[in-house]
């Protein structure tokens, strides 16, 4: 038997004439035994994944929240909005959310989010229970991810079922997936991704399953595109190094490749239709922060390579002790051939030297720094580790040399690994665990070798290492847990608060006769999307430039870097917004830093413009008009002047300049001189701590930090006694700035209703919404320009009786030139990258069908030959 056909017998490859005839039948007598590994790792998985959080007390085994970061203010709200879609209660559909950021395209949001086959499964759950939603998604996702991997250990060479079971287990629970994935669930899929892909590239070697293998490329592709992109890398590098180790004729190689490189071209662009959406969408998306990599040292390197250990800002490399121990034994495993045991090993090392080396790093994170971890493609590595340690279990147990070296090698690791402070960290942790789950890895590796033909041997052997990969995975994911609770923001899962908003809003809810805002005293980022209403609080990878530009010239505050924009809460912007209920929310207990105070949730409603408004002028302005002050900006689009900006004192000595604001690092008094009556507002972005109108106003809280992450939004601090006087008591909680002129603003609010009436008597007199598209009746004779109170997205088209074109912009806001007969408008969305993505969805489709159709004319043509056929693409 030569190499090529050994190799397409390790692979599965389906024997020609009688042979597949036989091996059909025998697969009808016995089980493939892939389905029974599938299904061990996917339990494994299950239970070690939930085992952990009961460890941890985490929800939903217990009192701990789990959402922290991004998936109480991202993941979990996107969930939301989606059950919301299902179900026929958003306001929106699948091109424009209607009720974050004042209007945000939405497309991309769902490739980037909940694009995702599993997501779908959060409309079999109530509303109120997201969070288990989330949950159950992201257990499943993980199980599947083992199951995958365990059918890809089998095809690649055939072994124990139980034992690619259990390794398909330490991938799904690698820690990667178990660091990072389990909080981020869109990664998850790419967690299933790589190893479809790699079978993917099994198919191509063998030429067999195009079609299915396409499908499952463009699956992975709209799941989550980002790692999909490292999946389809990691599987590139698996298929290379097969061919080189078929040693096949460097035509048949080529045609290998090329077959892959049809396969992945044809998936990729079947997904084009949201892939290229979402890639538009972040060239419009408001900058975040750009990224500079930084490798970290051997210590900390080989550190996460041990259970229990964690950081954020290294690679989380553990894939359980037993499969570390055979990666390591592989290349002193004699049994193996040389050439698998080089090439293995040799494709190990050099994705680890990738990871470590600036240019290859920007090549796996699609040559876009990561504003965040710097190793989001580990995930590769664990899986290469796991198909090395494969190889060495599957051709038969190390002896004792090969576990001896291992073991050797090990030590090393983790002596090298004792001087990171990761293992100090947990120690009390780390080193029980890795001895036990050593002593447990080892010996039962070394009962199995001792167990050939003693099923009692065996048995005990697999239930030693099932028991060790069990404990040490728990373990490790209990403490990934517990320390992520301790280091990042988290939030509360929907409770009696979030309960409370909602029923609030939706008894103020009148949409799109006017705008209802959820509250400044949000439970999360995305709180629209959570609670309802139509607010600017909006919290995604691709916030709008111009709407986190736009916002923060009316001095709206954001965490994020500007990705993270909050609720406003001010009377101009209300009108010029069209926002005539507002919710007002007791601070939020779960987070203890907060003043708190209880209460119920109120309404305030306000006598507002709708959100189409006729402007007298056709003058157009872009976001480069607005000036430094965020009080003439909001005059600018509410058209009058309504502030008065009094000239400030600070009390004390005065530190700092005129253009970056005078220091404040004690309690201080801002005085000024105002007409008694106004409504008083302090606008300190960079300010930090609590400020109140002196004599009993309310303390309000401002937010921002020295890092430029996060700003504070402009406040209402009262109304402005009789005397005119104001003194504002400033208590900052570290070193913080305020602008030395134009921080206090004066609300005239006879003039804003004035200004309002105005409005209202020349705006629109119906409004009506769909998904992406907005409809409005306009008066007779209106002239000038229409302004819809929309942030002006790319992507927006309008008309006013005439043809549809671009829609203009006024201070950031969409506006349409009135023709001298205009008495409607409709303005649509087209998500930017739509139809060239359609296109180049369209034409990968017809290409699939013309390939299949020729496919099919083949083999109708060489069956009616009667020579043998063949599987083409």
């Amino acid at each position: 038997m030569n190499r090529t056909t050994l190799t397409g017998h390790e692979q599965g490859a389906k024997p020609a004439g009688g042979e597949e005839r036989e091996t059909v039948s025998a697969r009808r007598l016995h089980a493939d035994p892939r389905w029974a590994a599938a299904l061990l790792a996917a339990v494994l998985t299950t239970v070690a994944f939930c085992a952990a959080d009961v460890v941890a007390g985490s929800y939903p085994f217990g009192s701990r929240t789990r959402s922290v970061n991004d998936l109480g203010n991202q993941y979990v709200p996107f969930h939301a909005h989606l059950w919301d879609l299902l179900h026929g209660r958003a306001d929106g559909g699948l091109l424009v959310n209607w009720q974050s950021g004042y209007g945000s395209s939405f497309l991309p949001d769902v490739g980037t989010y909940v694009s995702s086959p599993f997501a779908l499964l959060v409309a079999v759950f109530p509303r109120d229970e997201i969070d288990l939603a989330v949950y159950t998604i992201t257990v499943l996702k993980t199980a599947t991810a083992g199951a995958a991997m365990a059918c890809l250990l089998l095809t690649l060479r055939r072994g124990r079922w139980w034992a690619a079971g259990l390794l398909g287990a330490s991938y799904a629970l690698c820690g990667w997936s178990l660091a990072l994935a389990s909080y981020n669930p869109m990664w998850l899929d790419g967690l299933i991704a790589l190893p479809l892909l790699c079978l993917v590239g099994e198919w191509a070697l063998t030429g067999r399953r195009p079609l299915v293998g396409v499908l499952i490329v463009a699956l992975a592709w709209i799941a989550n595109f980002y790692t999909a992109y490292m999946a389809t890398l990691g599987a590139a590098l698996v298929l290379l190094l097969r061919l080189v180790l078929a040693e096949l004729p460097w035509r048949r190689a080529l045609a290998v490749v090329g077959r892959a490189a049809l396969t992945v071209g044809l998936g990729i662009g079947l997904a084009a239709p949201l892939v290229i959406v979402v890639y538009s969408g972040t060239k419009h998306a408001y900058p975040g922060r750009e990224g500079h990599f930084a490798p970290v040292g051997a210590d900390d390197l080989l550190a996460r390579l041990l259970p229990t250990t964690y950081s954020y800002s290294s690679p989380a490399l553990y894939v359980g002790i037993t499969a570390l121990v055979l990666a390591l034994a592989l290349p002193f495993h004699r049994a193996v051939p040389a050439r698998v045991r080089a090439g293995w090993t040799v494709l190990v090392l050099l994705v680890a030297l990738s990871l470590q080396w600036a240019p290859t790093s920007l090549a796996w994170h699609a040559f876009a720094a990561p504003n965040g971890s710097s190793y989001r493609q580990a995930f590769v590595l664990c899986a290469l580790l796991v198909i090395a340690a494969w190889h060495a279990l599957a051709y038969g147990m190390p002896d004792r040399r090969a576990l001896g070296a291992a073991a050797v090698l090990l030590v090393l690791v983790a002596a090298v690994a004792s001087r990171s402070t990761l293992t100090h960290q947990h120690h009390h942790h780390t080193w029980p665990v890795v001895l036990l789950a050593a002593a447990g890895a080892l010996g039962g590796l070394a009962l199995l070798g001792l167990g050939n033909g003693r099923p009692v041997l065996v048995g005990l052997a697999a239930l030693l290492l099932v028991g060790a990969q069990f404990g040490e995975a728990a373990a490790t994911s209990a403490v990934a847990t517990r320390t992520r609770l301790g280091q990042m923001d988290d939030y509360a899962p929907w409770g009696d608060r979030q309960q409370r908003e909602a029923d609030a809003v939706a008894r103020a809810d009148a949409w799109p006769r006017y705008r209802t805002e959820p509250g400044r005293d949000q439970t999360v980022a995305n709180d629209p999307m959570m609670v309802g209403g139509q607010g600017s609080q909006y919290y995604s990878s691709l916030t709008a430039d111009v709407l986190s530009r736009t916002m923060t010239a009316l001095g709206d505050g954001w965490t994020s870097r500007g990705r993270s924009l909050q609720s406003l809460d001010n009377p101009v912007t209300d009108a010029v917004f069209s926002v005539g209920a507002r919710v007002h929310n007791p601070p939020d207990p779960h987070q203890k830093w907060l003043p708190q105070g209880g209460g119920p949730s109120t309404v305030t409603r306000e006598d507002v413009p709708p959100l189409v408004t006729v402007r007298p002028t056709a003058a157009h302005s872009t976001p480069a008009a607005f000036g430094p002050s965020p009080y003439r900006n909001q005059e600018l689009l509410l058209g009058a002047r309504v502030y008065t900006l009094p000239r400030t004192a600070l009390s004390g000595e005065r530190k700092g300049d005129e253009v970056r604001g005078l220091l404040v690092d004690g309690p201080q008094t801002v005085s000024a001189q105002c007409r008694a009556g106004s409504s008083l507002f302090l606008w300190a972005p960079h300010y930090s701590g609590t400020a109140r109108l002196a004599g009993g106003g309310v303390r309000k809280l401002f937010r921002s930090d020295a890092e430029g992450t996060k700003i504070a939004a402009m406040q209402p601090l009262g109304t402005v006694r009789a005397t005119g006087r104001v003194r504002i008591e400033l208590t900052p909680n570290r070193l913080s700035r305020i602008p030395a002129q134009g921080a206090v603003g004066c609300l005239d609010t006879a003039k804003l209703r004035a200004a309002v009436g105005r409005l209202k008597s020349s705006g629109a007199t119906e409004v009506t919404v769909s998904d992406g598209t907005l409809h409005a009746r306009l008066p007779a004779g209106s002239k000038g320009t229409a302004v819809v109170a929309v942030p002006r997205i790319a992507g927006w088209r309008c008309s006013a009786g005439g043809p549809e074109v671009a829609a203009s912009e006024f201070h950031g806001l969409i506006a349409v030139p009135l023709g001298a007969s205009a008495t409607s408008l409709t303005c649509t969305f087209h998500p930017p990258g739509l139809r060239l993505g359609t296109a180049v969805g369209g034409a990968s489709l017809l290409t699939l069908i013309l390939l299949g159709i020729l496919a099919a004319v083949r083999r109708r043509t060489t069956a009616r030959s009667g020579e043998p056929t063949t599987t083409a693409h």
